[in-house]
């Protein structure tokens, strides 16, 4: 399995870990290893409380630096604005996502906030890791749901 396969793997099961939130996962890898995980926590009350928020907020503490350069995500779902946005402004090297998010990525679905070239810092963006693994989790959840 590719590198990428191998870490998406382990952000599927951060994903997993809570039955009542959207099923997203997060980890943050820096000179290969594992530095922070999250899964979303949006249900607990706080808007802000997605999956790649958290984790880049625990890899900037474990760092000590708001900026996480040589750092590469992978995430489950492809990140929403609010995300995408902060990658650009942590500084992130690389994004590497799962599922495309048609109705909010911004990582190359609707936008792609991460290499426009109007901000100083660009996050190098790749999709479709695990694509059907990720989407059978997030669907599963949703027709659980309905």
């Amino acid at each position: 399995m590719h590198e990428y396969g191998k870490y998406m793997q382990l952000a599927l099961e951060e994903a997993k870990k809570d039955k009542n939130e959207v099923p997203v996962g997060a980890i943050i890898v820096k000179d290969g290893c594992i530095i922070a995980a999250a899964h979303n926590e949006r249900e607990n009350g706080d808007p802000f409380a997605h999956a790649e928020m958290l984790a880049m907020r625990k890899a900037a503490q474990i760092l000590g630096d708001r900026r996480l350069s040589g750092c590469t995500m992978y995430v489950t779902l492809e990140p929403c604005p609010m995300c995408a946005g902060a990658m650009v402004m942590a500084q992130l090297d690389k994004c590497v996502f799962g599922a495309y998010d048609e109705r909010q990525g911004c990582c190359g679905s609707v936008y792609m906030l991460p290499e426009d070239p109007a901000f100083f810092h660009r996050t190098q963006c790749i999709g479709g890791v695990l694509e059907k693994e990720c989407a059978e989790v997030l669907q599963s959840f949703f027709e659980k749901k309905r």
